[in-house]
């Protein structure tokens, strides 16, 4: 058996209720957690992207992806790794701000972690940190000695490497694919 690796899967969708509840349904028969999943408006208009991580061998996500591209909402699934694409995670923390002005390393953690500071109130201060997961836990574990009150941490976005958009592709075979069959079907009524 494979060892282990955390993938990305992409999937390209109309934006339909109940899409998300199929492709959950579809880990969940195999006994695959999802790791993180982000969803959002992409590059063509009308098309949804969701982005899936999960932890499992190839073979398992590869078949997980056949599955999603039987959605009839979704356009075209990928499966990626790390090397392949471009990603990132926002994370957010919030601590409280007399400790921020008392705690004199407090800034420099910050600092050293290139933390940006998105509010300060009387009460608390909250903390944004963009980066892979490993950079924002990092972030996490030194401030949790200075008491957070609350983190939380997007799923991962991401976009390939490659010079190619293949789901642009896929859009621009099915349509030339469209209107062959429209052309022969005017030519029959003919």
């Amino acid at each position: 058996m494979e060892d282990k690796t955390l993938f990305t899967i992409t999937v390209f969708s109309e934006n339909h209720v109940g899409l998300l509840n199929q492709i959950s349904i579809i880990f969940t028969r195999r006994c695959l957690n999802i790791e993180s999943i982000s969803a959002s408006p992409c590059s063509i208009r009308g098309v949804h992207k969701l982005t899936i991580t999960c932890w499992s061998d190839r073979r398992s996500l590869e078949k997980v992806v056949q599955q999603i591209e039987k959605r009839i909402d979704v356009l075209k699934a990928f499966l990626y790794t790390d090397d392949d694409i471009v990603y990132q995670e926002v994370a957010l923390y919030k601590v409280s701000t007399s400790q921020l002005l008392d705690e004199k390393d407090l800034e420099q953690i910050i600092r050293r972690h290139n933390a940006r500071i998105l509010e300060i109130t009387r009460e608390y201060t909250v903390l944004e940190k963009t980066g892979h997961s490993d950079e924002t836990e990092m972030l996490f574990s030194e401030l949790k000695n200075y008491g957070i009150t609350q983190f939380v941490r997007s799923g991962r976005v991401a976009i390939t490497k490659s010079d190619t958009e293949y789901v642009t592709l896929f859009i621009e075979e099915q349509e030339k694919r469209r209107e062959s069959i429209e052309k022969q079907n005017n030519n029959i009524d003919k």
